[in-house]
């Protein structure tokens, strides 16, 4: 059945991948973007272009009341600019305050206008609890995060918390990859400035965009509630993935540096993402959504888009 989705943030990587699909499945979408300078290209999409202040509550609920949707679907990130884990905390912290304030704005704006569903972009990537196996599942907490990583673990546990007190689903994306997704990795690694770190054991989970985009129209015609990992059918450690990733973007081999030189450079969270980090089952989104994956694997995957 067709219904009336409202995409909040749908010029990130996911969302101009997942309104072109909801929109071929017959969904009439309204999709947010910060400035009128994105609005053509929403518009292009298939999408009634709305400008709206994820941080402002009451630029939220005015969109929301006049869109009136079925189901609300949170996106807003501002993950922009060079990578930089060694200060995660500043590189990530408007998308900190959009997965806290912005998600109560969204919340409050859902009940304000008895908008029953609420699906929510979450992360699994190498961020499950350092204990025990390497793969997690849905059961297992994530990880609290180590110095700069401890706030945006915090927001991502502030929004899990706060999505599924309404009865909402948050899907988890492993590491994103696809158009536009990993070009500032992969210039780091063509310039091998991606090092492998220790012995690499680190495991992190991926997941292509179109993949992450396909879960979430499922969950949204699906009105499925709870925690989903939305990853592909190979989580992997760091030492696997990172020289195929060298490999498909025509780059040298990764260097390899002690942990304790990585963390004097680069800091405790890459250290501990490359060494430590743990990757999640899809086994949940499988059975209870019935996703299939385009991209199963990475090593496609990343020969697909790189090579």
């Amino acid at each position: 059945m067709a219904m009336r989705v409202f995409v909040a943030g749908a010029t990130g990587v996911v969302g101009r991948r997942l309104v072109p699909q909801l929109v071929a499945r017959g969904h009439q979408v309204t999709a947010t973007t910060t400035g009128p300078q994105k609005k053509d290209l929403l518009e292009q999409l298939g999408a009634e272009a709305v400008v709206m202040d994820g941080l402002d509550g009451a630029s939220v609920g005015e969109a929301v009341a006049t869109a009136r949707p079925d189901v609300i679907v949170h996106q807003m990130t501002a993950i922009a600019g060079k990578p930089d884990l060694r200060h995660m905390d500043r590189w990530f912290a408007l998308t900190n305050r959009l997965r806290t304030e912005g998600t109560d704005h969204l919340l409050a704006a859902a009940e304000a206008t008895g908008v029953p569903h609420v699906v929510a972009q979450g992360y699994a990537g190498w961020n499950g609890i350092r204990q025990g196996g390497w793969v997690k599942s849905e059961e297992d907490p994530l990880d609290p995060g180590v110095g700069s990583a401890a706030p945006v673990m915090a927001a991502l546990r502030y929004l899990e918390d706060a999505v599924l007190r309404a009865d909402g689903a948050v899907l988890r994306y492993g590491g994103l990859y696809g158009p536009g997704a990993t070009d500032d990795q992969v210039e780091l690694v063509r310039r091998r400035a991606f090092p492998l770190v220790g012995g690499g054991g680190g495991h992190s989970s991926w997941v292509h965009l179109d993949d992450a985009a396909s879960a979430t129209v499922l969950a949204v015609e699906q009105h499925a509630r709870g925690v989903f990992d939305v990853v592909d059918d190979e989580p992997a450690p760091a030492r696997e993935w990172l020289p195929w990733l060298a490999a498909c973007a025509g780059a040298k081999p990764p260097r390899r540096v002690p942990a304790w030189l990585a963390r004097l450079v680069a800091g405790d969270v890459a250290v501990t993402a490359m060494t430590e980090g743990r990757g999640f089952s899809n086994a949940k989104a499988k059975q209870q959504l019935g996703w299939q994956l385009r991209h199963p694997s990475w090593r496609q995957g990343f020969q697909e888009e790189l090579l």
